[in-house]
């Protein structure tokens, strides 16, 4: 199983519409796969946030549906993947 980290700037003026738009994106997600993502702020940095994945078996399939709905929010994101050591 493999865990996705997907981190990303908000510029302060966009934080409503993306956060409207990430609760849609997890809800989605969650529906889709089964797997409930979780959204961070960096904590001493309030434009860095962070969506958290975990437990994902289908990885090719996470991934695409990520990447399609993740589309909508306009945002040059950044995505590390890890699995158990």
């Amino acid at each position: 199983m493999t865990n996705y980290y997907v981190y990303y700037r908000v510029e302060q003026a966009r934080l409503g519409a993306v956060r409207l738009s990430v609760q849609k994106l997890l809800k989605t997600i969650e529906r889709e796969t089964g797997v409930r993502g979780r959204w961070l702020r960096r904590r001493d940095d309030p434009l860095t946030y962070m969506e958290v994945y975990e437990r994902v078996q289908d990885g090719p399939a996470f991934e695409a549906l990520l990447e399609r709905e993740a589309a909508c929010l306009g945002l040059e994101r950044k995505t590390e993947r890890f699995v158990c050591a």
